[in-house]
């Protein structure tokens, strides 16, 4: 049989599919059934009898799970499907098992995501045991407006607004940095430590090239630097550092830029923590994780001599990780292909566990986070 609905636009003609699993299946979103020449979307409306091993065969089958039951059932189901589609196995090579745990990783975010859920233009859920997540979604997605929307999406909102609202302790700046939606959080610290503890070279004017949450900038204003230029890309970025800038009252230090790479001019010290890993970005926050082509970090390394004052320093935060898994050549060859100079390498081992099933935990195990002071 077939209806008529208006859904993101005209009416269109709905396909209801009843089947022995008593899930109704239709279509809709715009899509005119095949026979019309375009692909249709199914739609499976689904509820808390739905066991994992089933969501799993429909995602596959690329059909949205439309949610109908309790909210914290759909919690559930979630994560037993997550535990199913999370194996990667060995390649032959380091890097191999890298790209290969990198597709996995992706292949699994998007069967989750065919999990989804009707939401109002408000942002509210109009399911059993929902929280409230208006406020969250506002935070997230702004008035981008949506009538259904996967629920990974709006969990990823929930933690992001739970970081928002009680913060991460950074003891080396002795206060909390308030991450937003879509930027990384300073869970790990221990590159934070080293640039706490690097010699200070008392510079009048610094840079904090890619600055995230403005951690960094923050905690070289609190080490002396008289003036602080902090730049991102992201517009998320910066307006995640305007407010812990404030936060912190380091207004009058500190001063936020949207700028991709270097502000104009010089400084006696310039700071750059670049995504660590080369590797495609296919969600928010895998940009601060990977550079593809490793774009920043050739690119601060090769644009710094213009930036740097005769006698100043750079601190280049990076870890070898990528170089570990055969992913790119070493830094101390990058510096020095940039025709610049090392001063001093300060070193750091990560103090954070392996995730059980990891498969490159073996090189997370060995990894180095190092601090290159570099100079002209």
């Amino acid at each position: 049989m077939a209806r008529s609905v208006r859904v993101d636009g005209p009416f269109v003609p709905h396909r209801i599919e009843p089947s022995s699993d008593g899930l109704l299946r239709f279509c809709r979103r715009g899509r005119l059934p095949p026979a019309l020449g375009v692909q249709v979307e199914t739609i499976i409306e689904v509820g808390d009898a739905l066991k994992a091993d089933h969501a799993v065969k429909l995602a596959k089958q690329n059909r949205i799970l439309l949610w109908r039951g309790d909210f914290r059932n759909a919690l559930q189901l979630l994560a037993a499907m997550k535990r199913r589609l999370s194996r990667v196995r060995p390649q032959e090579s380091s890097a191999k098992t890298f790209h290969n745990y990198r597709k996995t990783t992706a292949r699994r975010a998007h069967l989750l995501s065919r999990v989804q859920v009707d939401i109002s233009p408000d942002f509210e859920l109009n399911l059993p045991s929902t929280p409230d997540v208006s406020e969250a979604c506002k935070q997230a997605f702004g008035q981008d407006l949506k009538q259904r929307m996967p629920l990974t999406e709006i969990l990823g909102a929930l933690g992001a607004q739970r970081w928002r609202t009680k913060g991460v302790h950074v003891h080396a700046l002795g206060h909390k940095i308030y991450p937003h939606y879509g930027v990384f959080a300073p869970t790990r610290q221990e590159y934070i430590d080293l640039v706490a503890n690097a010699p200070w070279p008392n510079p009048h004017k610094a840079f904090d090239i890619g600055t995230g949450t403005g951690v960094l900038a923050a905690l070289l204003a609190k080490r002396g630097a008289e003036s602080v230029v902090a730049v991102d890309i992201e517009q998320r970025s910066v307006d995640c550092a305007h407010d812990n800038v404030t936060r912190l009252n380091l207004g009058k230090k500190i001063q936020i830029q949207h700028q991709d790479l270097f502000p104009t001019g010089k400084a006696d010290l310039v700071v750059c923590n670049p995504p660590w890993l080369p590797g495609e970005v296919s969600a928010p926050l895998d940009a601060a994780i990977y550079d593809p082509d490793s774009r920043m970090l050739r690119g601060f390394l090769d644009k710094l001599p213009e930036h740097l004052t005769d006698k100043g320093e750079a601190w280049l935060i990076v870890s070898d990780l990528a170089e570990r898994l055969g992913l790119r050549t070493t830094t101390h060859k990058l510096i020095t292909q940039a025709g610049l100079e090392t001063k001093d390498q300060l070193t750091i081992r990560p103090r954070h566990k392996a995730r059980p099933g990891d498969p490159l935990a073996e090189y997370r195990a060995a990894e180095i986070t190092s601090l290159w002071r570099i100079t002209l």
